[in-house]
Order: C-alpha cells, then sequence, then structure tokens
C-alpha cells in the first residue's frame, strides 16, 4: 500500500493558500481517481482506493503544518507501510516557481517546517516527496504571512493545472517508476 500524504493546514482560512498547495493536490487526485477522502483518522483526513493498479491511502494530516510528522508516523505504523519506498509526501515549495514541480527521493526539509517535522518523526529523510512551486516570497514579506496567503487568479490557474501535473506524475510512480516521472515532471517550465 503507498501513503500519499498532500501537506497543509486545517480550517476553512487556509484553503487556497500557498502552504495548502499539498492538499489541493490530494483533492485533485481524490476527485479525478474517485476516492472518498472523508474518514478521521490518525491525526489526518483519508480514503482509500487504487490507483494506477496500486492500493492507495490519501491523507491530508490536521495537525497544522508544523506537526505533519505526528500524523505521517501514525499512518506508517498503523498501515506497515514502507516508508522508504511506499511514501510520497506533496508539499509547497518557494524555491520553484510557481507550477513548477520537483520530485524527489529523498533530501533535507529545505526549510520547510512540514518536512522538517516528518524527517523528525520517521527518523530519516529517505522517502518520495513532490514539490510545488508557489514561487519566491517577494523582497520585504515575511515568510509566514507569504506562504499563508492566498494565490492570485492568475497564480490559481497555474497551480490547478501544477495539481493535475502532480496527479499525472503519481500515476507515474505507482505504475513505473520515480526515476521516470522525475525525468518527465522534473524539467523546468518557461
Amino acid at each position: 500500500m503507498y501513503l500519499i500524504i498532500g501537506l497543509g493546514n486545517p480550517g476553512r482560512d487556509y484553503k487556497n493558500t500557498r502552504h495548502n498547495i499539498g492538499f489541493d493536490v490530494i483533492e485533485t487526485l481524490a476527485e479525478e481517481e474517485r476516492i472518498g477522502v472523508l474518514e478521521k483518522k490518525h491525526k489526518a483526513v483519508i480514503g482509500k482506493g487504487v490507483i494506477a493498479g496500486q492500493k492507495v491511502l490519501l491523507a491530508m494530516p490536521q495537525t497544522y503544518m508544523n506537526l505533519s510528522g505526528e500524523s505521517v508516523r501514525e499512518l506508517v505504523d498503523y498501515y506497515k507501510v514502507d516508508e522508504t519506498c511506499e511514501v510520497i509526501v506533496i508539499s509547497d515549495d518557494i524555491s520553484l516557481a510557481p507550477g513548477q514541480i520537483r520530485i524527489r527521493k529523498k533530501g533535507s526539509a529545505g526549510g520547510h517546517n512540514g518536512l522538517k517535522n516528518i524527517i523528525a518523526h520517521l527518523g530519516h529523510d529517505e522517502f518520495c516527496r513532490i514539490k510545488m512551486g508557489v514561487g519566491e516570497k517577494p523582497k520585504g514579506y515575511d515568510l509566514a504571512d507569504y506562504v499563508l496567503g492566498h494565490f492570485t487568479q492568475d497564480e490559481r490557474k497555474i497551480m490547478d493545472e501544477a495539481a493535475k501535473e502532480a496527479c499525472e506524475a503519481i500515476r507515474m510512480i505507482l505504475s513505473d517508476d520515480i526515476d521516470k516521472a522525475m525525468n518527465r515532471f522534473n524539467a523546468k517550465k518557461g
């Protein structure tokens, strides 16, 4: 079983913010694959289904971003998934242009507190992640204000397309392999 986790913050105030692009991807994937993500369990909202012939659990931790690892640890333990090859985490990334996707097999948190907390709870950084570019914060902006800010109308269109691309990438990771997905989706846009 694959555990596919979108990072974000719970609550209406955070919907459609840059920090919640992980939730957006899970919601898009759930809709495309007709998987209900409604059950509250393990500090997350989850849904089970099959994508590309693989059993999956879609999850949106409800612990707030900085404590995402608490939910991920519980999910990994309860469902007994191999945390080095059956976990995919989707998060925002300010070092990538809006709509840019970067897939990694492992790596540091890169300053992202949600990833940092997951790494702390798992005890390693060897899990797949899909980083969703939300653009660099403008000069003089507070980082928290920027990532908790909403997308402009133009950015929203770009991010909706990026969410669909991320879903394609997830299907490719599940059916082929991560290297193939990295080769296809890590190319710079422009």
